[in-house]
């Protein structure tokens, strides 16, 4: 692609990017993400991503693969003999909260947290998305998690990937508009706390 077509791809990634977090993933006009990348071409974010879904898999693309892969360096690091729930809960929760720390980290949380219908097939990978250590973490929180039934276990899961997603977006909205109420650390600790209970109080 010529160097043009990069950067034209690269402002409507950006762009969209900017209005799904702020307007809404599937409220966001096609239309004034190309205005908004400066572009008069209305059919500049098909040419580039085909559709809505297209784009929004590269942005889900752009961010969550580094994720993954540093997902994976602490599982690692954590080595399978000490790898317990808190351990694999940590994996998931400190990439995401790494991603708050830039505008377009916190973007990129508070679309996915819009994505809630998609999470009871998280074992579905989108296009270009690299989740290896995501499904290996949440597979084996799956089988660790409270309840008797598989489908208990899968609504604990459900559950907890639910409250990490919406709290993340909150947190993001947080830093936006006014100074946190809890320091970054406090909150990755509270955070990782509140998801181990979730996933493995006793059922009642």
């Amino acid at each position: 692609m010529a160097r043009d077509g990069s950067l034209t791809k690269a402002r409507l990634l950006v762009e969209a990017e900017r209005l799904f977090a702020e307007i809404g993933v599937w409220q966001a006009a096609t239309g004034d993400i190309v205005r908004s990348a400066g572009q008069r071409n209305t059919s500049a974010l098909t040419y580039h991503f085909e559709s809505r879904q297209g784009v929004l898999d590269a942005i889900l693309a752009e961010h969550g693969n580094p994720i993954d892969q540093k997902r994976g360096e602490l599982l690692r690091e954590a080595g399978p003999p000490a790898l317990d729930v808190r351990d694999l809960i940590a994996a998931l929760v400190r990439p995401m909260t790494s991603v708050l720390n830039n505008p377009r980290g916190r973007r990129y949380v508070r679309i996915v947290a819009q994505l809630s219908d998609r999470f009871p097939d998280w074992r579905d990978t989108p296009t270009g998305v690299n989740q290896t250590h995501l499904a290996y973490a949440l597979t084996l929180l799956e089988q660790v998690a409270a309840g008797e039934q598989a489908v208990m276990r899968e609504a604990r899961l459900l559950a907890m990937i639910q409250l990490m997603t919406v709290s993340l977006a909150a947190r993001a909205g947080e830093i936006d508009h006014r100074e946190p109420s809890l320091d970054a650390t406090t909150y990755e600790q509270h955070l990782i706390d509140v998801l181990t209970g979730v996933l493995t109080a006793p059922s009642s």
